[in-house]
């Protein structure tokens, strides 16, 4: 496995870009509202709306016309214990464990006890020192993308809309049985020169340790992607503009559960298909978003209205020491996720805030969250647009980000915006968007 698993806790995210060609801790990617705190309910442009409140969609003004997102992209990852290289280190010290195992014969241990028992002890050593290190750790990564075309009308605004989001963990489980196991072999010469000749005397070398070795690693990953038509109309509610949204869609979801031992963790496995599950369903997303008076916009959306529980493959592992067979299984939650909004706005400034009134779901064997963010834009040209906010999950088990970007627009009519955001435990991320008006 060595290199390969260098990038395996953003495999499955990332590769929503390639399977659907289609932190985001939102269920969309907007790189302008993504830079802005991950706010957008009520401060969305009409172009972007459908990615993020179906509403927005009909606030298109007289001179908007079509607007085409192709694409908007962005990825998050957390890794404050550089897991990524961790597992790497891991496997090279079992490969050096095994190799020190493998070249034992009855000879040596006989002739050269001691020069054999301090080679076996030093590779012992490192490979639990390496365990202690990994246990418990997790690293996590994000993304989304979204592609729309948005077009504006008096009577029914409409937008087609694809947009995808996915989800990967990678955690591990150490065995402290294994480090106890180790422990004794690096800290008392008898034990060290009984299991040497035990696997010099063995057909099987190393395989004759090493079954006393069984921690895992547990990928979990989730690609979500809808396909769906918004459509918006604005009506007149007692002299205050209120515009109503909804995004009917269909809904497609690969569910990925990847466990296997730790010393043997592949991360090409990912997409094997004895570790996935697919589901399509139907889906619905609503929104509204009132004016009140020419600069304050408030909003509301709620997003997969309806709720599905997709049960991820059984993965069965058995324990060389014990013979016990271990079942690893997750239940991964699409839920109603709603989210209010309010803007302050100017031709020069817009100030925004969102926050979830329910909580997101991911996988049962995770904790929940739940978002607040704020942002603000400033315009000093009409070409040019700068962008920073916060975003924080206030159930604290998603990382607290800053965002900031940056947006150009020549001639009006190609939109470039570009965002990043960096957080605490070493997180960090990126996007980007492209989108035409005609």
């Amino acid at each position: 496995m060595k290199k390969n698993f260098k990038l395996s806790v953003v495999a499955i995210a990332v590769s929503l870009f390639v399977a659907n060609q289609a932190g985001a801790a939102n269920t969309w990617a907007e790189a302008r509202n993504d830079a802005m705190g991950g706010t957008g309910v009520a401060s969305a442009n009409y172009g972007s709306g459908a990615l993020i409140n179906p509403a927005l969609l009909a606030k298109a003004k007289p001179e908007d016309d079509i607007t085409i997102i192709l694409p908007s992209v962005q990825a998050q990852l957390s890794d404050k214990d550089n897991l990524r290289d961790e597992i790497d280190k891991i496997n090279d010290k079992i490969d050096r464990y095994k190799d020190v195992v493998d070249n034992l014969t009855t000879a040596d241990v006989i002739a050269n006890p001691f020069g054999v028992v301090d080679q076996f002890q030093n590779a012992a050593k490192d490979l639990a020192d390496e365990l202690v290190f990994l246990k418990g750790k997790t690293a996590q990564a994000k993304a989304a993308a979204g592609i729309a075309v948005s077009i504006p009308n008096d009577v029914l605004s409409v937008a087609f809309v694809t947009k995808a989001y996915a989800h990967a963990r990678v955690s591990t489980n150490v065995d402290q049985q294994d480090v106890d196991y180790l422990r004794s072999i690096q800290n008392n010469d008898t034990v060290a020169i009984t299991e040497a000749l035990r696997a010099a005397l063995s057909p099987n070398g190393s395989d004759e340790i090493t079954r006393n070795l069984n921690s895992t690693a547990s990928g979990r990953g989730a690609i979500v992607s809808d396909y769906g038509i918004a459509m918006a109309r604005q009506f007149d509610v007692g002299g205050v503009p209120l515009s109503i949204g909804v995004t009917p869609k269909l809904q497609k979801t690969w569910v990925y559960n990847y466990t296997a031992s730790i010393y043997d963790y592949k991360s090409n496995k990912w997409n094997n298909s004895r570790y996935r599950t697919d589901d399509t369903g139907f889906n619905i997303d609503v929104g509204a978003a009132a004016d009140f008076g020419k600069n304050v916009t408030v909003g509301i959306t709620g997003t997969n209205l309806i709720s599905r529980d997709i049960d991820t493959q059984d993965v069965r592992i058995r324990n060389g020491r014990t013979g016990v067979v271990t079942n690893y299984r997750d239940t991964y939650q699409i839920s109603p996720v709603v989210t209010a909004g309010a803007a302050w706005h100017n031709e020069l400034i817009t100030l925004s805030a969102d926050g979830d009134i329910t909580e997101t779901k991911g996988f049962k064997s995770e904790k929940n969250s739940q978002y607040v963010g704020v942002g603000a834009e400033v315009r000093p040209l009409n070409w040019l647009a700068v962008r920073a906010g916060y975003r924080a999950d206030v159930k604290g088990d998603d990382k607290n980000v800053f965002t900031g970007g940056v947006g150009f627009a020549p001639f009006n009519r190609v939109h470039v915006d570009l965002m990043g955001l960096v957080g605490e435990d070493k997180t960090w991320g990126a996007g980007a968007q492209l989108s035409l008006t005609f």
